[in-house]
């Protein structure tokens, strides 16, 4: 299938010197009108993870613009200019955004998005694929952005759909380096990760951490549930409590919003999580050590842009560590540098080839990592001894 220069759909979003002369970060360019919508999947608006990932990349990326109770509003300079990513606004009219409850509201709100105007139709997630796939073979002049999937022929095997672009992310290139981090911090010997539904995507962010882990420190053991869901606050709680409870005491969640439920219960049992997606340390200051941060904002850019510029295409587009498309977020509670060393140094030797991290359970019982010592990694090889 069609691939994308990573540079120039996703790190030409972010820094200053491949923007082009006279252009700044923050700085307004000519307004078009061009009406970009987003159909946001469960969990919604305010899971602080990947949907509001979403909205950053459109809302305040590339409109300028931020929700409120009194509807949008003109995002401050001095805000913006605090977020990781932040471009030149693209001076787009006020994006259109619709929530989906279940999986039968997807193909109908893109297709009320279509309706409405929308030139671009941005999928959030996944579950999306199907309904996306339907409304674009429907409306072959409009464009569509699906995140986290490519697009599936009846067989599910990936195909190029020519007004489609997807993105998906090496999850579990992140994960390994959560993993590696959460092992080396580690002070009962047990850490944790909960998913939300045990599907393959979500499987990869379980693969990769356990794989971290195991290559650092292999007498480390890892936990794991599932909550079955993506939007019940509640059931993350209730597993957060129980893997705090067997000794964990790091647990990483890749569950939506039921992973807002597993940082309360990090926060109650006053013990370490690692968040998702976006950077979650707002959430609990003194609780998240880390996210693994999926750049979904800039892939959301990155496609408006394209689309005011005449560049959109469709095909795919696989962004990971190399590309920038997936990362830890800055250590924050139980920070050690040390530990923080270890990791960089994994992270150039996956950029390298020379660690192929597993993103499947089948793939995972054949893995062999170098050795700590192998690769230099000093604070691992300490804790060994």
């Amino acid at each position: 299938m069609k691939r994308y220069s990573p540079l120039a759909l996703f790190f030409g979003l972010a820094l200053p010197a491949l923007l082009g002369p006279g252009i700044l970060p923050g700085c307004k360019t000519q307004k078009a009108q061009h009406t970009i919508g987003l159909a946001l999947d469960v969990g919604g608006r305010g899971d602080q993870s990947f949907n509001d990932g979403a909205l950053r990349g459109l809302e305040t990326m590339a409109a300028g613009v931020r929700y409120t109770a009194r509807g949008y509003e003109p995002v401050p300079d001095a805000a913006y200019q605090q977020l990781e990513l932040h471009p030149p606004h693209l001076a787009l009219p006020k994006p259109l955004v619709l929530s989906g409850k279940a999986q039968e509201d997807y193909e109908p709100n893109l297709q009320l998005l279509v309706d409405q105007g929308s030139e671009l139709v941005i999928a959030v997630g996944f579950m999306m694929e199907p309904a996306t796939r339907a409304v674009a073979a429907r409306n072959p002049a409009a464009k569509f952005l699906l995140l986290d999937s490519p697009v599936l022929d009846a067989s599910g095997k990936p195909v190029v759909a020519p007004n489609v672009r997807s993105v998906v992310f090496k999850e579990h290139e992140g994960s390994f380096l959560a993993g590696a981090l959460a092992a080396e911090l580690s002070r009962t010997g047990k850490i944790g990760f909960v998913g939300g539904m045990q599907l393959p995507l979500i499987r990869k962010f379980e693969v990769g951490y356990r794989a971290g882990a195991r290559s650092v420190a292999p007498h480390v053991e890892v936990l794991v549930a599932y909550t079955g869901t993506f939007d019940d606050e509640k059931k993350g709680v209730e597993i957060g409590q129980d893997l705090y409870g067997r000794g964990c005491d790091i647990v990483f969640h890749a569950a939506g919003l039921d992973g807002l439920g597993v940082i309360k219960a990090a926060q109650q049992a006053n013990q370490l999580v690692i968040g998702v997606d976006s950077d979650q340390a707002q959430v609990a200051p003194k609780n998240v050590l880390t996210s693994m941060v999926k750049h979904v904002d800039a892939a959301v850019y990155g496609a408006a842009k394209d689309l005011l510029e005449g560049h959109f295409t469709g095909g795919d587009l696989v962004l990971g560590l190399k590309e920038g498309g997936v990362g830890l977020a800055p250590l924050g509670a139980g920070a050690d540098p040390g530990a923080l060393a270890d990791v960089e140094k994994l992270k150039d030797a996956i950029i390298a080839g020379k660690i192929l991290v597993p993103a499947t359970l089948d793939e995972l019982a054949k893995f062999q990592a170098p050795s700590p010592a192998t690769l230099g990694l000093a604070h691992a090889v300490a804790a060994s001894k």
